[in-house]
């Protein structure tokens, strides 16, 4: 099970570097693991894995306490939609490569985008823990956003990939507090002790978890009122709609009802939200669908129709409602995939799918018409086909329910009949408008239009995944034991049967009953409505009935929009100075009124350990008071330092070396960003408040101060536990094989945070790189660092401008002696961090001021000889090195972040160790010294730059004011003309002037 993830896992890693190099046969290759794994979960059904109750079960434990471990469980239930996942999600792959003509780049994201998919649906499925259930569950919706808004250069593209995501992420959130609360009030964690939830019906909110988490299952299954992203969904490539809506994304919420309804139902809340609101969109999705003239949309809103069909019987939570609506699960993916492809397939050669530009198309293509006939009349319930056979086991299960008594019972057949009679209808709409051949309209001759007559022929790579589907729904139509069998095996573990006693069984043929009598008023209604066609049009409205969900779901975004807008202005009103004071203000009296309103606990204070702590302390309020009180910008940020040094002082005399290292190369890291910063500000603040705006700010200043030391001091006074810190330094020897317990913590125990941490910190780096570049590029070329000869030179950088050969001797040489020494202090720090003083942070930060050293030297030109290497491409690789670290042992059958101990003896050196945990403080190391190179790069070497271009443009400006200048005076200095009524040679020479002969 894990190898197959795995696999799907890998195969979308790869999958862009397979079309960019093989083209759209790339696809071919694409569809093998899924392939692959269709076969390997068939042969778990016939080999009998799933007999008694069997189940593939992979555990992994990772942080039991929050409840996160890895638990997988592959039981009957999850290989029947796994067959689903995995055999059209392959059919549907091989289908891509007939379908696109062209390979884009996007196309090749688009693959792997679709293969992970297929990983995620399946990672869905079987996932025992809910809330690791979870997270593929939002990752589907991730995905089906980015592939819905495949076409990013539409805007109907992006509109509907945002609503899908807007709308199943909201669901998703609403089912995690619903998961979350069920676990609180009922220890039910995992999917596999649902069974154990009935002992819980009459819990206390137990119905508010049970509501909540039906917001995520309907909704990622188009249930209104959160039905309208799916239509919309169309605006994708037809195998995103062939595969994601209507055999994968949306077949989630099924499966996830069909989980818990066998046990949820005995909550009163389960049929009274599920079962309406299923037959409603059953209703409305049939009488949508006869409006459309768009084949897609014709699908869409069957799909929508078809899915709250499916969900109000596999909601039921019998038996018998059970094999009924897995089977209908089964036919829907069946036929419906088949017809989006053959939609696919007609778009993909005559350029439309409009039905009033369609006509004579099923003289053209007798072949495609009848799959197209076959898959329709399945989805419309004619024997012999597989769709019959399940429409027709709902009715039976539905008439007989013992679960519904007197009226609910009834009204849901009548409900479940008139949805049918419009899948009838609207099946015969779809055929009539893609393969009819209509008298009026755009018609070029013999009823056949010039889209159809211009088409191109439907070649076997559209047409063969299409007819795999039809021959299974024709298959399982005649014989549909095997998949009776299958699901019967995942219902004999759900609902044991008495000895002896035998359940229902699917089959074509159950003799002369009343749901064939159904079945024919449904089939003759729906023949009927599309006969009167014309009469059913005039009774749709123009507008919904009931108004429509797209127009509602617009309005709330426009009224949450404008809250925002009027909350944001009037709360931030552009002063920095007032956004402060709110944020003081409220730091000062929310804490002290929780202090003053509850209970208090008795205050020890010590004030220092050591004298050097006072002054220490002393230091730290002169120089803050001094900081306030300076106008120039340089000598604030100096005072401003000396805290942060103090405070490193005063972890030093509290015995925390690593924490008093790593403040004091924070803080002088700082220093050298604030230098520069302020070059390129005035020298001293030009701007001043008001005394009595400086008296305000004081006292809020002393406020704060205040408030944050006296609750500072009840939190350190109040706890009554023995503190985890105690702990700490065993767990770190023990668990991290580290001495240096401040750097197990960060790279080992609690290394989630720290990846966190320095995903932050790359996008931070990122993002200040952007202010400076704007809208241009800030990637450089990269080239390996190499020795050059410089001659007599210091430094590496050459002298070719003014400014460098002015720079001081004594600079140059004490960044000659300092650089090789700083950067081994890096790699000690590094290498020993593990179990004294050190770490990824400190030797990263160390081997900055290094390179910090040699660009304050020698310029931009100095920091481009000792790192030639694109900063994003540093912090990249750290980012890499980080995530492997965190990832590889489970390759291995360890949690993430597993940790590995070695130690080998180095000649010089001693004993050195080596735990894994050095691969993730590689990637913290890289990933410090990538943030300074883009912090120097922009806010150094691009600001030096456009300094020196703006001079440049000065001193053209000049040049040019200056030549002009010249050329005035030299216009000025020449003589006056002589008078033209002088002697002949003057008159002489101004006829000769004038090419006319004429005199002026």
């Amino acid at each position: 099970m894990l190898l197959l993830l795995g696999a799907l896992t890998v195969a979308a890693v790869v999958a862009p570097v397979l079309i960019r190099t093989m083209g759209r046969s790339a696809f071919i290759l694409l569809a093998v693991p899924p392939a692959v794994g269709f076969f390997w979960v068939l042969s778990l059904f016939t080999g009998g894995t799933f007999h008694d109750g069997g189940d593939v079960q992979v555990t992994m434990e990772w942080m039991a306490s929050a409840h996160l471990n890895l638990d997988f469980r592959l039981d009957a239930l999850a290989g029947l939609f796994s067959l689903i996942i995995l055999g059209v999600g392959a059919l549907v792959l091989f289908y891509c490569w007939g379908y696109f003509d062209s390979n884009p780049r996007r196309l090749s994201i688009f693959g792997a985008q679709m293969v992970a998919f297929a990983m995620a649906m399946f990672g869905l499925v079987t996932s025992d823990n809910l809330l690791l259930m979870y997270i593929f569950w939002e990752i589907t919706s991730v995905l089906s956003f980015l592939l819905v808004g495949y076409y990013g250069e539409r805007a109907s593209s992006r509109r509907s990939a945002g609503q899908a995501l807007m709308v199943t992420t909201l669901g998703g959130l609403a089912m995690l507090v619903g998961i979350i609360l069920l676990g609180r009030l009922t220890g039910i964690w995992r999917l596999s002790e649902i069974p154990a939830f009935t002992e819980f019906a009459t819990t206390p909110y137990i119905t508010a978890a049970v509501v909540l988490i039906l917001a995520g299952a309907l909704t990622k299954s188009a249930i209104a009122p959160g039905h309208f992203w799916l239509p919309g969904a169309m605006a994708a490539p037809t195998p995103v709609s062939a595969y994601l809506h209507s055999a994968a994304m949306v077949k989630a919420g099924i499966y996830l009802v069909a989980r818990l309804a066998p046990d949820f139902q005995v909550v009163s809340t389960w049929h009274l939200v599920v079962i309406p609101l299923a037959l409603g969109t059953m209703l409305m999705g049939g009488w949508m669908a006869l409006r459309q003239k768009d084949l897609k949309l014709i699908l869409a809103y069957g799909t929508v129709s078809q899915l709250g069909f499916i969900t109000a019987t596999v909601a039921i939570g019998s038996r018998e409602a059970m094999l009924a609506g897995l089977a209908l699960t089964f036919a829907h993916s069946l036929f419906k995939a088949t017809l989006f492809m053959i939609v696919g397939a007609i778009d993909h050669t005559s350029g439309t799918r409009d039905i009033r530009e369609l006509s004579g198309l099923g003289r053209k293509q007798p072949f495609i018409a009848v799959l197209a006939i076959i898959s329709a009349a399945s989805m419309a319930g004619i024997p012999p086909l597989f769709g019959f056979v399940a429409k027709e086991s709902v009715l039976e299960a539905v008439l007989h329910e013992e679960l519904l008594l007197g009226m609910p019972r009834s009204m849901m057949l009548v409900a479940m009949v008139v949805g049918s009679v419009l899948t009838m209808a609207y099946s015969l709409h779809f055929l009539y408008g893609a393969f009819a051949t209509k008298k009026p309209g755009h018609v070029s001759g013999g009823g056949t239009s010039d889209a159809v007559a211009q088409m191109h022929t439907i070649g076997p790579s559209l047409w063969l995944a299409p007819a795999v589907l039809t021959a299974c729904t024709i298959v399982f139509g005649l014989l549909p034991g095997p998949l009776s069998n299958a699901i019967t095996l995942h219902l004999d573990n759900v609902f044991p049967l008495p000895e002896g006693e035998k359940g229902g069984y699917l089959a074509l043929w159950h003799g002369f009953t009343l749901p064939l009598l159904l079945s024919a008023i449904i089939i003759v209604g729906g023949v009927l409505m599309h006969w009167q066609r014309d009469v059913v049009s005039r009774a749709q409205f123009e507008t919904p009935a009931l108004g429509s969900a797209d127009a509602a779901y617009d309005k709330v975004l426009d009224f949450f929009r404008r809250v925002s807008l009027r909350l944001t202005a009037s709360t931030q009103r552009g002063s920095l100075s007032a956004n402060l004071s709110i944020i003081f203000g409220v730091l000062i009296a929310l804490p002290l009124a929780a202090l003053v309103l509850g209970d208090r606990n008795d205050v020890r204070m010590v004030l220092w350990d050591s004298p050097w702590q006072a002054l220490a302390s002393v230091i730290i309020i002169v120089a803050a008071i001094a900081a306030t009180r300076m106008d120039n910008r340089l000598s604030g940020a100096i005072f401003v330092g000396v805290t942060g040094y103090s405070i490193a002082a005063i972890f030093a005399l509290q015995g925390a070396p690593d924490l008093a290292l790593t403040q004091t190369l924070v803080e002088t890291i700082v220093m050298v960003l604030f230098m520069l910063v302020l070059r390129k500000l005035p020298t001293s603040t030009e701007w001043t408040q008001s005394p009595q705006a400086d008296r305000l700010r004081a006292w809020l200043s002393v406020a704060v101060g205040l408030a944050v030391t006296v609750v500072a001091l009840f939190a350190i006074n109040a706890r009554t536990a023995e503190p985890i810190s105690g702990a700490m330094p065993d767990l770190a020897y023990e668990i991290g094989h580290g001495a240096n317990t401040v750097n197990v913590l960060l790279v080992d125990l609690r290394a989630w945070d720290t990846f966190g941490e320095i995903s932050v910190l790359v996008i931070a780096a990122t993002g200040v790189a952007s202010l400076i570049y704007r809208t241009r590029s800030f990637a450089r070329p990269s080239r390996r660092p190499t020795l050059r000869v410089t001659g007599r030179r210091w430094l590496a950088a050459g002298v070719e401008t003014e400014k460098q050969q002015n720079r001081s001797l004594m600079v140059d040489v004490a960044t000659r002696i300092l650089f090789p020494s700083m950067m081994a202090l890096s790699l000690y720090f590094f290498f020993a961090g593990h179990n004294a003083p050190g770490g990824g942070f400190a030797g990263g930060l160390v081997a900055a001021l290094a390179f910090t050293l040699r660009y304050l030297a020698g310029g931009r030109a100095e920091l481009e000889e000792a790192l030639p290497i694109d900063a994003g491409r540093i912090l990249g690789t750290g980012l890499i090195l980080s995530a492997a670290a965190a990832i590889w042992p489970m390759f291995l059958g360890y949690p993430p972040l597993t940790s590995a101990y070695d130690s080998v003896d180095l000649p010089l050196i001693g004993n050195m160790s080596l735990p894994s945990a050095l691969l993730f403080d590689a990637g913290v190391y890289a990933i410090v010294v990538g943030l300074i190179m883009h912090i120097l790069n922009s806010l150094g070497g691009q600001l030096d730059m456009e300094e020196e271009m703006r001079k440049q443009r000065a001193r053209d400006r000049a040049r040019s004011m200056a030549r002009a200048a010249e050329r005035r005076q030299q216009q000025a200095a020449k003589p006056p003309a002589a008078a033209t009524s002088g002697s002949t040679g003057s008159t002489a020479a101004s006829i000769s002037q004038n090419p006319t002969g004429k005199e002026k």
